[in-house]
């Protein structure tokens, strides 16, 4: 299997060519339905959004190249006692809650109970987003376009959460990218998203990994250093492979 990105950074610089009409204020792109077109919002209603740590190299290509401001997005998903594969609630690192209320009343939990297993949840995503993001909060996002990148999507769960996170953030748009993504994953993504962008969605897709020659683990002191490095200033194309 041929690997088609080079690396994290190479993967970035391709998928920010997909989103180009989104750093141009006067260009005109059709919606995800196809039912009209609607002027690209301004760069400064921009902002990108990277899953640490591997979606961090990707996002700060997709920033640089649409001016926009990066920043991350640490996300978790807090599970059912004893049934954690059941989503109770969706958590951010900047204290955004989203309550599943349906899987709350099936289980019978007390709104105490409920608030103490998110707010470990809470904590620990904030401590997290401290460590990744030193001396600094969370960029705004509402009102603003969200352009929420991962290296990947193999399942699209995580990328489910941090959807459903910002979308409680009251931004104006949603769109998920991502370089490579199995076919599955992109389509359980779609309904939630305003738009979803990758450059590949391959048939025979296994992992993320073998996209890449190198798919190197990103660190955390990585993602520190692009977080504070300056950013310069669909026709959706997908690849099949």
């Amino acid at each position: 299997m041929a690997r088609v990105f080079a690396d994290r950074r190479d993967a970035g610089r391709r998928l920010a060519h997909r989103l180009g009409d989104l750093g141009d204020p006067g260009d005109e792109r059709r919606d995800r339905a196809g039912a009209g077109t609607r002027a690209g919002p301004a760069p400064d209603d921009l902002v990108v959004l990277g899953l640490p740590r591997g979606g961090v190299p990707v996002a700060a290509e997709v920033a640089s190249a649409l001016g926009a401001p990066l920043d991350i997005l640490v996300v978790g998903k807090v599970g059912v006692p004893g049934h954690e594969e059941l989503a109770l609630a969706a958590v951010a690192d900047d204290g955004t809650v989203v309550v599943n209320a349906q899987v709350q009343a099936a289980t019978g939990l007390e709104a105490r109970d409920v608030d103490a297993l998110v707010s470990r949840h809470v904590a620990a995503l904030a401590r997290r987003g401290a460590e990744l993001r030193p001396g600094g909060a969370p960029v705004d996002l509402a009102g603003r376009t969200v352009v929420v990148v991962d290296d990947g999507m193999a399942t699209g769960a995580t990328m489910r959460v941090a959807v459903e996170v910002v979308r409680h953030q009251r931004p104006r748009r949603v769109v998920v990218a991502v370089p490579v993504a199995a076919l599955d994953a992109a389509g359980a993504v779609a309904p939630s998203a305003d738009r979803v962008v990758c450059v590949l969605t391959p048939r025979d897709f296994h992992a993320v990994g073998q996209w890449y020659a190198d798919f190197t683990q990103v660190t955390d002191g990585e993602v520190r250093a692009l977080l504070a490095a300056p950013r310069s200033g669909a026709v959706e194309g997908v690849d099949d492979a």
